[in-house]
């Protein structure tokens, strides 16, 4: 009796011992804790200098539209006061109500043009930021112009 337990003890043993030389033979499932580190380091190194050139891109886009609405918002400002005037004051005491150059906030500037018809006038509202701080509203530096028609009234 004692050979065949003996027997019985040695299968169990192979059994087991071929058990575990196929889990361990098996690759490991998942990644490393460094595998991980590198692949977060490599990542981090990529993408750093896109977002700092999608910062920059959108600190400057964010000026231009800054001064493009602050210009809009002087323009239309601007026209309100000329049809204001222009109600009780159709020839604004006989002159025009052309302005050149003209400061609305700091370094904005504005350029009105007027083409005096009778009793219809056209009248152009340019305004823009002085980029160049001369104090004169240059072409290039127009941000937006609006015009409207004025009619006499009486």
């Amino acid at each position: 009796m004692h050979g065949r337990v003996t027997k019985l003890f040695t299968r169990s043993v192979k059994r087991n011992t071929s058990h575990e030389s196929r889990v361990t033979s098996r690759a490991p499932a998942g990644f490393t804790l460094t595998e991980v580190v590198v692949a977060s380091a490599l990542l981090i190194l990529a993408i750093t200098p896109i977002l700092r050139a999608l910062t920059s891109a959108h600190l400057g886009t964010t000026t231009i539209i800054e001064h493009k609405t602050r210009s809009l918002t002087l323009a239309q400002a601007k026209l309100d006061e000329i049809k204001a005037r222009s109600i009780y004051d159709y020839t604004n005491g006989g002159a025009s109500f052309a302005e050149s150059n003209t400061s609305l906030d700091g370094s904005y500037r504005c350029n009105v043009t007027d083409n005096s018809g009778d009793p219809l006038k056209t009248i152009n509202v340019s305004v823009g930021y002085d980029v160049n701080g001369d104090s004169t509203l240059a072409s290039d530096e127009i941000e937006v112009t609006l015009a409207t028609l004025l009619a006499r009234r009486w």
